[in-house]
């Protein structure tokens, strides 16, 4: 017990802290398709520094995405997720540009609100009358790719349009698992360019894959026995939770 406390750099109250704050996002990750990274920022942060949770967020999140892939790749929706990530190859690096210039707050506040507003009025049976297209699907994707780029964001837009558009819950779910380890994938290979992964970071990620998997699994479990219905509000209820957790962060 002792080794792995050295390993991970952490004493034994929070080793077990982080542990279910895993299983927690995890459970969300294989039940909604999405969630993971911004839980497990918002609940490490509070016993280690930012600087330290995003790396393990990303790794958690690619693992994650290749746990899921045999579950969900049938459902994809081929044609949404090729202009998502067009569009998000190109809104990363100006998220990053703007991240430079400006603090990242008012954008975290910007996106966060619209999500929440969105998610209420969608969640108290509104229909915005969103049909999909590729034009749109380019620019909701180069939205994401801004609000990752800057702020970490890159999920909500992308959620919050699916659930506009009333696709499927298999299609939102497997879709969001493929676009996050594609986006993923790239902001991990930014953050090795970086020199931000370091053993203690790889321990803490590797720490944590058992129970998210864990999680993954019986979030998984639990989605196959519920309806479109139970899918639809427990996701906008997450994308609530998510933007407020976001408005929290910028106003601390």
């Amino acid at each position: 017990m002792g080794f792995l406390l050295e390993q991970v750099q952490l004493d034994a109250l929070d080793l077990l802290y982080v542990l279910f704050c895993g299983s927690v996002a995890g459970l969300c990750r294989g039940f909604a398709g999405f969630g993971l990274s911004a839980l497990v920022v918002t609940s490490l942060t509070l016993v280690l520094l930012p600087v330290e949770v995003v790396p393990i967020a990303l790794l958690l999140e690619m693992i994650s995405s290749l746990v899921m892939a045999r579950m969900t790749w049938t459902a994809i929706h081929w044609g949404l997720l090729k202009w998502l990530c067009v569009g998000a190859a190109i809104g990363v690096p100006a998220g990053v540009f703007l991240l430079k210039i400006i603090p990242a707050d008012p954008l975290r506040i910007a996106i966060s609100l619209g999500v929440l507003i969105a998610s209420i009025l969608l969640f108290l049976g509104a229909r915005f009358r969103v049909k999909e297209s590729g034009p749109k699907n380019l620019s909701v994707g180069l939205i994401s790719g801004v609000a990752n780029g800057a702020a970490s964001l890159g999920g909500l837009p992308v959620a919050i349009y699916m659930m506009a558009a009333a696709l499927p819950a298999e299609a939102v779910r497997a879709t969001m698992n493929l676009y996050f380890l594609i986006l993923d994938a790239y902001g991990t290979g930014a953050l090795v360019l970086a020199g931000l992964l370091d053993q203690v970071t790889i321990a803490r990620a590797l720490l944590l894959v058992i129970p998210v998997t864990l999680g993954i699994y019986l979030g998984n479990y639990i989605f196959q026995r519920s309806s479109a219905t139970h899918y639809r509000y427990v996701v906008l209820v997450l994308l609530m939770v998510l933007s407020v957790s976001g408005l929290i962060k910028s106003f601390t």
